[in-house]
């Protein structure tokens, strides 16, 4: 009877603690992402390559443009990193970096090189580290996860490191040499991004 009652605590308190921890992500509406002029946490991470990027080292070579994007399974995303792939060689005649950051682990990774032909650094955001720092990981409502699970097949609770399903806002940032955010896009309409263009203006004036 004993053990009993010892089982049943141990699973009210397991699935306590796991409400209590989802409740602590953010909806979508409470995201705010990095302001420009704040400092920005240094990173290590692992590429779709296995290769590891770590944030401070690029910045000495110059600016980096670090951008979210969903999963391999965003046709929005993919259609934005196309267009980046598109105009690689201008961002990086501005000395500047492409980083792209998505939560989904390296074999996605691998999808989204694939689809896109993203020449640039793909890299795996384990455990929401990045875009917790941004301020840009969100938890979407009920139904939009079971839209993008079977109709897009996100599969996110097994794609990323945990079953929260968070996602992050599709926001770019340009870090600066001195590691503060110079520049940024941030809108919570995952169809807004931030073109090529944009980016390249905003790197002239840095």
């Amino acid at each position: 009877m004993r053990n009993i009652k010892h089982n049943s605590l141990i699973i009210l308190t397991f699935f306590i603690f796991a409400f209590s921890a989802n409740a602590q992500h953010k909806t979508v509406e409470e995201v705010e992402g990095k302001a420009v002029g704040e400092t920005v946490e240094n990173f290590i991470a692992t590429d779709a390559d296995g290769n590891t990027f770590n944030l401070k080292t690029s910045l000495k070579e110059g600016p980096v443009v670090l951008l979210f994007y969903r999963g391999q399974w965003c046709p929005v995303c993919n259609h934005h990193l196309s267009q980046l792939q598109e105009n690689l060689d201008l961002i990086k005649n501005k000395g500047a970096k492409v980083i792209a950051v998505s939560p989904e682990k390296q074999e996605n990774l691998q999808k989204t090189k694939s689809q896109t032909g993203a020449e640039f650094t793909l890299l795996y955001d384990k455990n929401y580290k990045i875009s917790e720092d941004f301020d840009v990981a969100f938890v979407p409502k009920e139904q939009l996860i079971e839209l993008y699970d079977t109709r897009l097949d996100a599969d996110l609770e097994n794609a990323h490191s945990d079953n929260s399903k968070r996602i992050p806002v599709p926001a770019t940032f340009i870090i600066d040499q001195d590691g503060r955010v110079a520049w940024r896009h941030f809108d919570r309409d995952y169809k807004k991004r931030a073109s090529a263009e944009e980016i390249m203006k905003a790197l002239d004036k840095i």
